[in-house]
């Protein structure tokens, strides 16, 4: 997905609910609004929610839930989707996926600690005239029904391995009718607009899948496709061969980012960090040096950090990092951004924060000649070519970076969906920048 959030977790409130239509059993948990249904153990159960056509999948509800009292997800049961070209024509184009693995995203943090897109969800829910969301939009897993048309023009079968893009579009605006596809203006968003791929089965359109060879990518790391391809499409909105680089918010998008940056021949780069985990991670993965920090608050902590500007650029050797990339979706770290970068350098903003920004002596800006890129998503299939690449080779040792530095190999960053706890979930999300669930 294209939003890049990091959220601080909001202090606890409300009460978590104890009922919801169709659901086993559900039990009460410390953690507000998380509340889980989960198997009774009953015999037979298995064998009836396959006739019942219900699957597994972690939840929104609008209904249950309210947004300004709650957090986190609902493990419950809901309707597996299905093709049925009689009934819906459209059904020969899309597909029956069923999930392996799904990458949890800083997206997904947001919506589990109620920071982010809940206009989007509230909206698309009403105009579907629904209270349940299916969340998550990092999806990998293996093809089990084919539309006819999907069969026959985009030559998909039952058995392929997939990764899907996040972004569905229109295909008529006017800006995918140029092929800026990754701009739609009627986009729908997997996990957030329409449902995702928090469960054990998504319907998806042909469209958006990309086939993957496990023999190539491991199936743990094909499933973080989605997200790396953002940090490609930053690195690739500016020329970093030879170049020094600043990478502002090692979370796992920065964290990609070191990694593709090093490849594409950035000559050397620094991340600005304030978690001293993701600092840590940072120079496992390949940063040369990483400036820590303790965030300030006040009335100006929208303001750039002194001591943070001053190491970056003392790290460049001139006036500045000829590139710099904010990942993090602060104001501080903007500002960071705008006043660490060379006269003429670049500052690709990719990270999100609701609200107003404001840029601090704005006519700096100007008169430095320093040029701004805004980066969305992926550029559709392009960026998916060059993640394919990257992840493929064996010389840039990507992948491998990313299975034992980044997922520890699987060491308490993968969460079984039967083992799903709320508690365990939001410690996960918060300890690592990068966590799986694991659904086959």
């Amino acid at each position: 997905m294209a939003e890049n959030t990091e959220p601080r977790p909001p202090k606890a409130g409300g009460k978590g609910q104890r009922t919801r239509r169709g659901a086993a059993h559900l039990e009460s948990h410390p953690i507000p609004g998380a509340v889980i249904a989960h198997d009774t153990g009953a015999p037979g159960k298995k064998a009836r929610a396959a006739a019942d056509g219900e699957m597994w999948a972690l939840v929104y509800d609008t209904k249950q839930d309210p947004w300004e009292k709650t957090r986190g997800f609902r493990k419950a049961r809901v309707p597996r989707p299905s093709l049925d070209e009689d009934h819906d024509p459209l059904d020969a184009n899309r597909t029956i996926v069923r999930v392996l693995y799904t990458g949890v995203c800083g997206s997904d943090a947001g919506i589990w600690f109620r920071t982010s897109f809940k206009g989007m969800i509230h909206d698309s829910l009403k105009a579907e005239g629904r209270t349940t969301r299916v969340i998550g939009h990092e999806v990998f897993g293996e093809v089990v029904e084919v539309g006819s048309h999907a069969r026959a023009h985009f030559g998909l079968e039952k058995g392929d391995l997939v990764s899907a893009e996040s972004h569905i579009v229109c295909g008529k605006c006017h800006q995918c009718l140029i092929g800026q596809t990754h701009v739609c203006v009627n986009e729908r968003i997997l996990g957030i607009s329409r449902d995702g791929g928090f469960a054990e089965y998504i319907k998806l359109p042909a469209t958006v899948l990309w086939k993957t060879d496990p023999r190539k990518i491991r199936k743990e790391v094909a499933a973080i496709q989605e997200p790396f391809g953002n940090a490609v499409h930053a690195s690739t909105a500016v020329d970093l061969r030879g170049k020094s680089l600043a990478i502002f918010g090692c979370g796992a998008i920065g964290q990609f980012t070191i990694l593709i940056a090093r490849a594409l021949g950035a000559a050397k780069i620094i991340g600005v960090e304030p978690d001293p985990h993701n600092a840590a991670l940072a120079l496992k993965l390949g940063a040369d040096e990483v400036v820590e920090f303790k965030p300030r608050g006040g009335k100006n902590d929208w303001k750039a950090n002194p001591e943070v500007v001053e190491r970056v650029i003392a790290f460049s050797g001139i006036d500045g990092v000829e590139a710099a990339m904010e990942m993090a979706g602060y104001n501080s770290s903007v500002n960071n951004a705008l006043r660490s970068v060379r006269r003429g350098g670049e500052v690709v903003l990719f990270g999100l924060r609701s609200g107003d920004f404001k840029i601090q002596d704005f006519s700096r800006v100007i008169v430095k000649g320093i040029t701004i890129r805004n980066v969305i998503g992926r550029r559709i299939f392009e960026t998916w070519e060059i993640t394919r690449n990257l992840l493929e080779s064996r010389e840039n040792h990507i992948q491998s970076k990313i299975w034992n530095v980044m997922l520890q190999r699987g060491k308490d960053t993968i969460m079984n969906i039967a083992d799903f706890d709320p508690a365990v979930f939001e410690k996960k999300i918060k300890t690592h920048p990068k966590i799986l669930i694991r659904w086959g």
